[in-house]
């Protein structure tokens, strides 16, 4: 993890990866309390070609492991989940990992993400192979956030 000003973090924030026929963009994270297990990555995927692909795993050094969740409503509650199979990247269609929706988790964190910070991610694609990218660490913000894990949301199986 690497210390970059503000004007870094804006660069970041609307830098574009292409590999194959993918465009990763408005990739980032979010910093985290002090201890805190885990954190969210987020990002937008194009796929501008005419063939299907998955997002199929990812990693970092500053977790132990990496997952690729999504969040759903069941019950009422907010629930969690990994997506084992991946992340499907329809032909001509863009996929957005938000908070509250697909994301990157980084689970088992060495340590707290700062804002200003930058965590370096390889994507795995089943298609289009791998990619690294550098995700600016973003202020704290309230709401379904990964911060604290509390209220109605759960890891689901």
């Amino acid at each position: 993890m690497n210390h970059m000003d503000h004007g870094a973090y804006a660069q970041g924030m609307h830098a574009v990866e292409t590999i194959g026929d993918l465009e990763i963009s408005g990739f980032y994270s979010r910093e985290t309390l002090p201890n805190a297990p885990v954190a969210g990555g987020f990002m937008t995927i194009t796929n501008t070609g005419s063939a299907d692909d998955r997002l199929i795993a990812a990693s970092s050094d500053i977790s132990g492991r990496v997952e690729i969740h999504e969040m759903a409503m069941e019950n009422d509650v907010m629930k969690m989940r990994e997506l084992a199979d991946g992340l499907p990247i329809p032909a001509g269609e863009t996929v957005e990992l938000k908070p509250g929706g697909y994301h990157v988790m980084f689970m088992e964190l060495h340590k707290a993400l700062v804002q200003g910070d930058t965590v370096s991610v390889t994507l795995e694609f089943e298609q289009a192979g791998s990619t690294t990218i550098t995700m600016p660490v973003a202020a704290r913000q309230g709401g379904m956030g990964h911060i604290g894990h509390g209220g109605h949301m759960k890891h689901g199986s």
